[in-house]
């Protein structure tokens, strides 16, 4: 035997092995599996139980009414779009409440938001 015999004969006999363990490996699928599947077990939440109240009286809220107004206020309106902006402007506008062009919002006059406002100056306009 020459030795590309050898060669074709090993390489012959070791596609012939592979073949034989794949068939083997396989499951007939007529067969079906008789285990029934692993049910998961889930904790049981035990039902909230609401705290008797204390004895103590309740605080009384404040209604929107009562709120003293600040007296110093500022009205500012957004007249240009923050597209194209940076983005810390971007945030400063929507810090101050502002949403869209043309939109007011009253806001207390503050060094906060006095500085928000000249920061962000040339897109919006204000007045006292």
């Amino acid at each position: 035997m020459s030795m590309a015999e050898k060669k074709t004969a090993a390489k012959t006999s070791a596609a012939k092995k592979t073949a034989a363990k794949k068939t083997a490996d396989k499951k007939p699928a007529s067969k079906k599996s008789t285990k029934k599947p692993a049910v998961k077990k889930t904790a049981v939440r035990k039902p909230l139980v609401k705290k008797a109240a204390s004895k103590k009286p309740a605080a009384k809220k404040a209604k929107k009414a009562d709120k003293p107004k600040p007296e110093k206020t500022v009205t500012v309106t957004l007249t240009k779009s923050v597209i194209g902006t940076k983005a810390s402007h971007r945030a400063t506008v929507r810090g101050l409440g502002l949403r869209r062009i043309r939109h007011s919002v009253e806001l207390e006059d503050s060094p906060a938001v006095r500085g928000m406002i000249n920061k962000v100056s040339y897109l919006l306009r204000v007045e006292p």
